[in-house]
């Protein structure tokens, strides 16, 4: 409670005001409730003008730097209060996000226009407020929000904390603001700016610029002390916005390598840049296409009326045009996992061999002549499809098989962290690997002896180029040859229906919401597993995602819903009113700071419910 008066006609009874807003001198400090269950743990939103920053660019990058810089003020705060026998909750603390090397649009930290400062204070706890025409326009201000933990049965410690620390902390932070080093950081969000607009609208799929730093710390994920700089190779190099690198072009890409050769090293790399990097991070210049998402095996998870007919033919007892299950194989899971980036409309895909199924991957010839009766079409007789009719390119690290040495439009070789472009000793491979493969064909017949149970010999004739297939069998029934390999439907055709796309679970009167720590989503009876999904960089983010999908879930009132008019309408709310309008206090079991995910994530995130019902549709 504040007692108020008027400036120019004190009343003789203070009038009291109870707002959740203080200030001190021109920074603002807004309060909030976290949660329901957490009155001894507010949330504050501190509001700097940013002109006393000395900032007129109010990009996302730009409050990321801020937020970075002002962390170690609440740290030395924290520091002080530290103390090894005491719990924070006695001793009290600063809560903060602490970001990686990515940047994020976050409800921590933002440009919006705030109200100035509507009063002036008296003497004691008496403030005089100013006419409106006196306090002028709402000015753009530095947003960061953060969390305090007051000590309990310590008021006077709480008051001190919150009165005197915090603020003073902040205007320590405003005085010793680094003006030139935000101006560095400006020209970066222009330039990645420029990066991006060109790979739009360019051939290629990702750019990594010389002299990144590629090899991250896996202890700080900083970028590695006495790293290899990345250099692109000398007939590769390509200047864009004045920056010279390395262009990959859109179609199919490999590289390839001897083990620990930074082969996976440069896929990471590519996978992380579909987001900006900060100033230092070493790969603040190298950019991938936004829409990229990265594709491996994933045994155990659901599938929801998926047509995955494009690489699995057939399956015992079921359908592949229209499948579904509780606990996918490897191969199933990975084909799902393609069908569904491309139906969401990713136009990169970035696969590495070691995350990936060895039978969706790839199938040599020796096993296409045993195995006869396949149903797996594997990857590398897709690959080249899925670019020419869909435009969606694939980058693959491959070290133990040569099958896509032929289908790749490039090749590159990691050796030492350092990276050439080895297309034509490739395709020379491949020619002659090809070559040898004809001529052993030409052999009249080849016998096979296979052991097996009840079966003593089998003799398997190979027929020659131009004679008729005279296999011979003993004992064992002949497979059918697989038929020649049809155009694949890429469009998923379904429509979700709002049954099981709730946030309260059946017999319950309350929604149910928590995003533990620990990689899932719980969401009304659905607990969803997200740690396959591997653009989904941090806790924030995943939390954010279940606002979202809880968002999505309460506003549907039809039996069938259209989730991409639905994502469209929340994305375009977001864009308008910022990150926190997701957000609700009623879920305890949820953390208070947001991170922005990409609608990538958001779908793959809801094609892993396992309680949801689509209607297949007419294509």
């Amino acid at each position: 409670m504040i007692p108020a008066r008027s400036v120019g006609n004190p009343s003789p009874l203070p009038q009291f005001v109870s707002e959740p807003m203080f200030w001190h001198e021109e920074n603002s400090f807004t309060v909030e409730l976290t949660n329901k269950m957490s009155w001894d743990r507010p949330t504050f939103l501190c509001q700097i003008p940013a002109e006393n920053l000395g900032i007129d660019a109010y990009d996302t990058i730009v409050a990321d730097h801020c937020y970075r810089e002002f962390i170690p003020y609440l740290e030395a705060l924290n520091a002080e209060l530290y103390n090894r026998h005491k719990p924070p909750e006695q001793t009290g603390y600063y809560y903060m996000a602490h970001p990686g090397g990515e940047v994020l649009v976050r409800n921590t930290a933002y440009f919006a226009m705030r109200p100035r400062k509507d009063y002036v204070n008296g003497s004691g706890r008496i403030i005089y407020h100013k006419p409106p025409e006196e306090v002028g326009e709402p000015q753009m201000c530095l947003c960061m929000r953060f969390q305090v933990q007051l000590p309990r049965k310590r008021l006077k410690k709480a008051v001190t904390m919150l009165t005197e620390d915090m603020p003073q902390a902040v205007t320590e932070f405003v005085r010793q603001f680094d003006r030139r080093q935000v101006r560095d950081v400006i020209g970066l969000a222009g330039k990645q700016r420029e990066l991006r607009e060109w790979l739009a609208e360019s051939e290629y799929c990702a750019f990594l610029a010389n002299g990144s730093i590629l090899p991250r710390d896996a202890k700080t994920g900083l970028p590695m002390e006495g790293a290899i700089p990345f250099v692109a190779p000398a007939k590769e190099e390509i200047e864009v916005c004045g920056i010279r690198g390395l262009g990959i072009r859109k179609g199919v890409t490999v590289i390839t390598g001897g083990g620990y050769s930074g082969k996976s090293t440069i896929l990471d790399t590519i996978a992380a840049c579909i987001y900006d990097h900060v100033l230092g991070d070493g790969r603040e210049l190298c950019v991938t296409d936004p829409t990229a998402m990265s594709i491996g095996a994933e045994d155990g998870r659901c599938i929801k009326n998926i047509d995955i007919s494009p690489f699995i033919s057939w399956l015992p007892g079921g359908s592949t045009e229209d499948f579904s299950t509780d606990h996918a194989s490897g191969s199933t899971s990975q084909a799902a996992n393609i069908l569904e980036a491309v139906d969401c409309g990713s136009k990169l895909l970035l696969i590495d061999e070691d995350r990936s199924a060895t039978n969706f991957m790839i199938r040599d010839r020796l096993m296409k002549e045993l195995i006869r009766r396949e149903p797996i079409t594997p990857f590398t007789e897709r690959v080249n499809e899925l670019y020419k009719t869909c435009g969606v390119s694939t980058i693959l690290v491959i070290g133990g098989s040569g099958e896509y040495l032929s289908v790749a439009d490039t090749v590159y070789m990691m050796e030492e962290y350092v990276i050439s472009n080895v297309t034509e000793a490739a395709k020379a491979l491949g020619a002659a690997d090809a070559t040898t493969a004809v001529k052993a064909q030409g052999v009249a017949e080849a016998t096979v002896s296979v052991k097996a149970q009840g079966v003593a010999e089998a003799t398997v004739s190979v027929k020659t180029p131009g004679e008729s297939d005279n296999r011979k069998t003993s004992g064992v029934s002949e497979k059918p040859v697989a038929a020649s390999l049809k155009p694949a439907a890429w469009t998923q055709n379904r429509q979700l229906l709002a049954e099981g796309f709730s946030p309260y679970p059946e017999q319950a009167s309350q929604e149910k919401l928590a995003v533990p720590d620990i990689g899932f989503i719980m969401i009304g009876d659905e607990k969803i597993d997200t740690r396959a999904i591997q653009n989904i960089l941090c806790q924030e983010q995943r939390t954010a995602l279940g606002f979202m999908i809880r968002l999505l879930e309460i506003r549907q009132n039809t039996s069938e819903i259209h989730l991409s008019t639905a994502v469209e309408k929340m994305g375009a709310e977001i864009g308008k009113e910022g990150l926190d309008s997701v957000y609700s206090g009623f879920f305890p079991e949820c953390d208070r700071f947001l991170a922005l995910p990409r609608v990538y994530d958001l779908y793959a995130v809801i094609n892993r419910m396992r309680r949801l019902t689509y209607r297949k549709t007419e294509t």
